[in-house]
């Protein structure tokens, strides 16, 4: 392979210029609000023991019997990308034995790897931000990660959002339900997708989840959960509804929202747009009991939410966020002795907070004066042979082409005065 024509896997890809503030953005909102409601970040390693994810999402899944990208090391061992963040967190918590410590708010982001096909808003490496509470079984904490969801996506003033909201009861209600799905649909066997004719078998609840046009309309008649919950759920559900509602939180209750695994339990929960077209939602969860036990914990309740930051990247794109990047002084030099005096003031101007930027090309003084321009500094050090010798250092804003004169060192180590004069200038959305 030459080098020309080295370029990322499909399904990868590069995020940088304007792009990257998008996502600075994004995850700044993320540690600014779980932050405020004392979630603590957790960083797991980008790759786990295979067995880790067919345990944690399941054998009769398509992540673990289609997506999952796994190898066998030197040592023998297989192992998975991750897939998703949820499984190792478990993983964490249970080997540091952080379980037995009280209740444990952690909040997580980072690359994960399916094989799909791709799409926008859907890579085969994509970025999850993902919530999780680990020891309360009171639907307070289900109120609070769904909140915590709610608040974030407002933060970024995003249209369009629907909160979408079901229970999937105890694992008793669900083996009821589970055996009238069956008992419904085995006539229409023959008329489901393949993929759904395995899950009649092996994980029915999981037919919901089908993409098939046919086999959603033999779902239209079928039986729906939150008929089949038990007083202990119905309860636990209502509780939910009532904190949502006095957070002034509206839902919409979706019984076609389910979670065909045998950990996940009670509340269920999407978040969908109408500008994503078939790529309604935007994150989802639920509360998933089970989970902590399976992977061989003691049994812990918890609840909590994935969200696809790629998605998010592009439903801001759609509202024509682009952020532009923020730079304060754009440092011009030409002449002997300007090398040192440029970067005398740039660490000056950055010890006080500025965003601070010297050309290095080593062009014509008008070539660097468009550059500054063209970044959109606010401000321009220019630099000469008469300034070193000077030491008056010209300053021109670039909006009004106002020059004033500024002594160095005294007036670059001026905070207070360089403050003033940024504190009228409006700052761009973003990092």
């Amino acid at each position: 392979m030459t080098s020309a024509s080295l370029q990322a896997s499909r399904g990868t890809r590069d995020i940088w210029g304007s792009e990257i503030l998008l996502w600075q953005f994004l995850e700044q909102q993320a540690r600014d609000i779980l932050g405020r409601a004392n979630y603590q970040e957790i960083r797991t390693p980008i790759f786990e023991a295979t067995e880790l994810f067919s345990r944690g999402i399941g054998e009769g899944t398509d992540i673990v019997n289609k997506e999952m990208y796994t190898f066998t090391d030197r040592g023998d061992r297989s192992l998975t990308l991750r897939p998703e963040g949820t499984a190792g967190v478990v993983r964490s918590l249970i080997e540091h034995k952080r379980l037995n410590q009280g209740v444990q708010r952690c909040w997580y982001q980072g690359a994960m790897f399916r094989y799909e096909r791709p799409q926008a808003g859907r890579q085969r490496q994509f970025h999850q931000l993902g919530v999780e509470v680990f020891g309360s079984a009171d639907p307070r904490a289900d109120v609070e990660v769904m909140a915590l969801a709610w608040e974030f996506l407002q933060a970024l003033s995003l249209p369009g959002l629907t909160l979408e909201l079901n229970s999937v009861g105890d694992p008793e209600d669900r083996q009821r339900y589970q055996a009238a799905l069956v008992e419904y649909l085995t006539p229409y066997a023959q008329a489901l997708d393949p993929d759904s004719q395995v899950r009649l078998t092996k994980n029915p609840l999981r037919i919901w989840d089908s993409k098939s046009p046919a086999t959603q309309d033999i779902l239209t008649a079928a039986p729906r959960l939150p008929a089949y919950l038990g007083s202990a759920a119905q309860a636990h559900f209502e509780q939910v509804q009532a904190g949502l509602t006095a957070l002034g939180l509206t839902y919409t209750l979706n019984p076609r929202l389910v979670r065909g695994l045998d950990y996940y339990t009670r509340t269920a929960f999407e978040i969908t747009t109408t500008d994503l077209g078939a790529q309604a939602a935007v994150g989802g969860g639920g509360r998933y009991d089970g989970l902590v036990q399976a992977l061989g914990g003691t049994p812990t309740p918890a609840v909590g939410w994935a969200m696809g930051l790629e998605r998010l990247v592009v439903l801001l794109q759609k509202q024509g966020e682009t952020p532009a990047p923020r730079l304060d002084f754009y440092i011009v030099a030409q002449g002997e002795g300007t090398g040192i005096l440029s970067l005398q003031i740039s660490q000056m101007l950055r010890r006080q907070g500025f965003r601070v930027e010297i050309d290095l090309s080593n062009s014509a003084l008008g070539k660097q004066l468009k550059r500054a321009d063209k970044l959109g500094s606010h401000a321009c050090v220019i630099l000469g042979e008469n300034e070193v010798q000077s030491q008056q250092i010209p300053v021109k804003w670039l909006a009004t082409g106002v020059q004033e004169w500024v002594d160095f060192p005294a007036g670059f180590a001026d905070d207070e005065r360089w403050r003033q004069k940024f504190a009228a200038i409006p700052r761009p959305k973003g990092p």
